[in-house]
């Protein structure tokens, strides 16, 4: 299980609005920091913040923490889907029409075709997938509200 910390930005009718902050310099789980990818992207994009729905029957505020997680298998699944999928259509839309064709400007024109074709198939499955249970993010921990730690001021009795 992928797990990520959030930040509750509003709470309404049991559907909570979720911040995710991006970590700095990548995941930190280990030590190869200087050699990552993620790492490196995450240094070259702009920082971003992801908003996204739970289902949450408990009442949370603004500014409480959950702590989400989402099955790896779903993960890997969505992530072939995403990348995967349009790649094979840019590589055998090139090859069919260079095959059909013989002229590297046919390859081209198959690719662009391929590559939209497989992405308009993806964002249809994407969608379909989106409503299964398995490729929705699940409440692993509510942290406390914000203040609710602070202790109360001393008072002072009069002598």
């Amino acid at each position: 299980m992928m797990k990520e910390w959030a930040t509750v930005v509003s709470w309404q009718q049991g559907v909570a609005v979720l911040r995710c902050e991006p970590k700095a310099g990548g995941c930190g789980s280990c030590q190869a920091r200087s050699g990552c990818g993620a790492r490196a992207l995450n240094e070259l994009a702009p920082e971003t913040q992801h908003q996204l729905q739970v289902h949450i029957a408990q009442p949370v505020v603004p500014g409480q923490r959950i702590e989400v997680g989402i099955t790896e298998g779903s993960l890997l699944r969505s992530a072939m889907l995403v990348y995967l999928a349009p790649l094979l259509g840019i590589l055998l839309g090139a090859a069919m029409l260079q095959w059909l064709m013989g002229s590297d400007n046919a390859a081209l024109l198959g690719a662009l075709a391929g590559g939209c074709g497989a992405f308009l198939v993806v964002r249809r499955l994407a969608g379909r997938l989106s409503a299964q249970a398995s490729y929705q993010p699940v409440v692993l921990q509510i942290g406390l509200p914000p203040g609710a730690m602070r202790e109360p001021p001393e008072q002072h009795s009069p002598l």
